[in-house]
């Protein structure tokens, strides 16, 4: 089977089974985007935490957050984990917004992919993962965001190879399926919920809704 007719089989299992998950879960897209690094090695119970914290402290806009003492907000974020280092990759990524945006988030919008991805990677503490979920998420670009979770699934089920770079796993998807920012955003948020159900570090396959064209699944997986 074509790698196309996989994935689509893969999506279309995991859609009529979990539905629709309308992700990523915020009340703005500001809010998506801290979330962004707030998750990163974390949970996202934690997360929440973290951002029910900054909320109950201040609105979320990028005035406060250019306002609030590093320090102050370190004290927020603290459920998130490694609060210190996140806290300075949020106060970049709003230096970085105001420097080259004007302060708007609108105003990436209209700017292009490569160069919004590019500009993103170059924040210290921002790697693929988070900015890409930042470009999908809180951006609307059509980007496939990677996790530990698309590369277990795709591992188990002899998609690619257990030494397969995030490049490698992202080209697979969008060279495979439609190249849309929704499609995208939904198939990426299925994963992560049989991930978290089933292809956990190690996998718990019995009523999972792809538990088909097996491969490694025996092997535990970080």
């Amino acid at each position: 089977m074509e790698y196309a007719d996989r994935l689509n089989k893969i999506y279309n299992n995991l859609l009529e089974n979990y539905g629709g998950q309308k992700w990523w879960p915020a009340d703005s897209k500001l809010e998506c985007a801290i979330g962004a690094i707030l998750t990163q090695n974390t949970s996202w119970k934690n997360v929440e935490k973290a951002i029910i914290n900054i909320k109950s402290a201040m609105d979320i806009t990028l005035e406060n957050l250019s306002e609030i003492s590093a320090d102050e907000l370190s004290v927020l974020i603290r459920p998130s984990g490694f609060y210190k280092q996140k806290t300075l990759r949020i106060k970049r990524l709003v230096d970085f917004i105001n420097t080259n945006y004007g302060g708007k988030l609108e105003n990436m919008e209209t700017d292009v992919l490569s160069v919004l991805r590019e500009g993103l990677l170059s924040i210290n503490g921002i790697g693929p993962e988070t900015a890409d979920c930042i470009l999908l998420y809180v951006l609307n670009k059509p980007v496939f965001v990677i996790d530990k979770y698309t590369y277990r699934l795709l591992f188990r089920h002899g998609i690619i190879e257990r030494e397969t770079s995030y490049e490698e796993m992202q080209k697979l998807f969008m060279d495979n399926i439609e190249n849309e920012s929704e499609l995208f955003g939904e198939f990426h948020a299925l994963i992560v919920k049989v991930g978290k159900n089933h292809c956990k570090k190690r996998a718990t396959c019995e009523g999972c809704p792809i538990n088909f064209d097996t491969h490694n699944f025996s092997d535990e997986i970080i």
